[in-house]
């Protein structure tokens, strides 16, 4: 019998290979140099300043992702220097890849010394106890800026201590990213709209045109996305709103016999070695009939591959038997480590960002949605008809987006993500849980109940820090 991990006709190297250099490294956020965008109709918003309260100086160092919309990179760097020269400090700013970020913030907080602003695209809820509270930036910013949204506030706010441990000034949608053409020879020609429709679509294109699900088993951030979106929608939760752990119950072990399902009609053996690039590079090369993720494999596909943008659309999250909800894609959580030699500096570093989302969003191509709504008023008119669409191309194609607050929550929902939830997340419980089924290592009720348990250590640990509730 042929291996199941042979039934890939394309293997991962391959299809690798059949993707230009510029595209996969733009799909990773790791290109040199960025590729030529598209000409966008009109211009894009005009940058905001405010004088800083205080007079600044000194040093301000940044570190942080390094985009998957290589343009956004090129526009901040020069944009947050140019702030820096107005305000007189010297601003540098690093790059690294997004899944270097979290081992560069434990070393930097264990050795004392570092970048004085980190920004990250999930919650980091665990460095709570090594990093500058942010209340009084969160007070000047909804006096400024209005009321920030209950997503965003959740991701960066622990109600036990009653600590903003981060600022989350903006969000990305994660929104269901789908080749139309394969779609159309399954009947589904506007994708799936519900996890039964996934199934039996995303299983058709598999045993009819060999063409395999995008969705990841490993230990990576899009995973655990999957994971949560899979979760909620079965009615599962890793906790109630008081911070209880809930995770053993009928609906996610209904969850997770799904996932088994879908992994044995849709899918391969590759699921349990994707990193955070794997779903991208498979879709713009052709490769994956669907994939949970932001916008940006087809930003890049645009770039590089015309024919294949054109044929990637969008979809919310899909409906299950108890809910429609997806997690945000990103979450982009700016911390103040305790050593900061320049906390006044990055405080207002932060608000003049804030202020310019607008131009934060048109520069990242609307892949970066606002955490304060009203500084892009211009959102909807973008989504409805991108600027930067290609010629020829559906420029009405992101509309779906336009709806993403009804179906976006945070990590923890319908909790707050507090460090408990950090672990979680950056320990992989949920993705683990889903491969040791999918692999045949355990039944669903088994697996469920050894992610129960390991989130009872988790929660037990950071209650007794006193930093989580529940108990």
């Amino acid at each position: 019998m042929t291996p199941r991990n042979n039934r890939y006709q394309v293997s991962r190297r391959r299809f690798i290979q059949g993707v230009s250099v510029a595209a996969v490294a733009a799909a990773c956020g790791q290109g040199q140099d960025a590729p030529s965008r598209q000409t966008p109709s009109g211009t894009g918003p005009s940058p905001v300043f405010r004088e800083p309260s205080s007079q600044l100086s000194g040093d301000l160092r940044i570190l942080l992702w390094s985009h998957f919309v290589p343009q956004h990179d090129v526009w901040f760097d020069d944009w947050a220097t140019e702030w820096g020269e107005q305000v007189g400090v010297n601003v540098t700013v690093d790059h690294i890849d997004v899944t270097g970020i979290p081992a560069r913030v434990s070393s930097e907080i264990s050795a004392g010394e570092g970048h004085d602003l980190i920004q990250f695209i999930a919650t980091l809820s665990q460095y709570e106890p090594s990093v500058h509270s942010m209340n009084d930036l969160m007070d000047e910013a909804n006096k400024r800026f209005g009321e920030q949204l209950g997503l965003c506030q959740k991701s960066s706010f622990n109600p036990t201590t009653e600590n903003y441990y981060a600022y989350a000034p903006a969000w990305s949608p994660d929104p269901g990213d789908y080749r139309k053409s394969l779609w159309e020879k399954v009947d589904l020609p506007d994708g799936p709209s519900t996890w039964d429709e996934l199934l039996e679509g995303g299983g058709r294109i598999f045993s009819e045109q060999n063409i395999q699900m995008g969705l990841g088993l490993s230990q990576e951030l899009d995973s655990n996305m999957y994971a949560r979106a899979l979760l909620w929608s079965y009615g599962g939760y890793v906790q109630d709103e008081n911070e209880n752990v809930t995770l053993m119950s009928d609906d996610t072990i209904a969850a997770v016999q799904y996932a088994q399902e879908l992994f044995d009609r849709a899918m391969t053996e590759e699921v349990f070695a994707w990193n955070p690039a794997s779903n991208n590079e498979g879709l713009i090369s052709g490769q994956l009939s669907y994939i949970l993720n932001s916008i940006s494999a087809w930003r890049t596909a645009q770039e590089s591959l015309p024919d294949i943008a054109k044929d990637i659309f969008f979809v919310p999250a899909l409906e299950g038997p108890k809910d429609q909800m997806a997690a945000q894609h990103v979450m982009y959580n700016w911390i103040a480590p305790e050593f900061s030699t320049n906390f006044d500096a990055a405080q207002e570093f932060l608000l003049h960002y804030t202020a310019n989302l607008a131009r934060v969003s048109y520069e990242s191509k609307m892949y970066d949605f606002p955490g304060y709504p009203d500084q892009v008023p211009q959102m909807d008119g973008w989504l409805d008809e991108d600027p930067f669409a290609l010629e020829g191309d559906d420029e009405t194609k992101l509309q779906p987006l336009k709806t993403a607050l009804d179906w976006s929550t945070n990590l923890g929902h319908p909790g707050p993500a507090s460090p408990a939830i950090g672990e979680i997340n950056g320990t992989f419980v949920l993705p683990n849980m889903l491969a040791r089924v999918a692999r045949g290592k355990q039944e669903a009720e088994q697996s469920v109940e050894q992610a129960h348990e390991e989130c009872e250590q988790i929660f037990g640990k950071w209650r007794s820090e006193g930093l989580v509730g529940g108990g």
